[in-house]
């Protein structure tokens, strides 16, 4: 290729620099990690007062995008409503499901455990 040729395809294509988007371009991204812990006590809450689904996330220590998938599935033990259009969790709610959640939890076994009692072979 000639110089000019290479000027013509640098300026066709832009220059390696050009791809770099300024930050202020950028779109922010949403969290999607583990919220904080709750800044404040759920059990001092009135049971009718509502919790946002990042309130919530931070009360049960769970991500918010878990919330949103449970929210998929309308028999999930944790109850919802939507208030225009975003979903609220009532203070009952949370209440009622970590209770839930402290009585159904068992040991863990070992990975080689058979639910049989046997032992799992070498």
């Amino acid at each position: 290729m000639h110089a000019k040729d290479e000027e013509t395809h640098a300026t066709a294509f832009g220059s390696p620099d050009s791809w770099k988007i300024p930050r202020a371009a950028k779109r922010p991204r949403k969290n999607r990690g583990m919220p904080p812990p709750a800044t404040f006590d759920i059990d001092t809450l009135p049971g009718s007062s509502n919790l946002t689904a990042l309130e919530a996330a931070a009360v049960i220590r769970r991500t918010p995008g878990a919330l949103e998938q449970w929210r998929r599935d309308p028999n999930h033990p944790l109850k919802w409503r939507y208030v225009d259009g975003r979903p609220l969790y009532r203070v009952d709610a949370v209440r009622d499901y970590l209770a839930k959640c402290d009585n159904t939890t068992k040991t863990p076994q070992p990975h080689n455990a058979r639910g049989d009692g046997r032992g799992a072979r070498p």
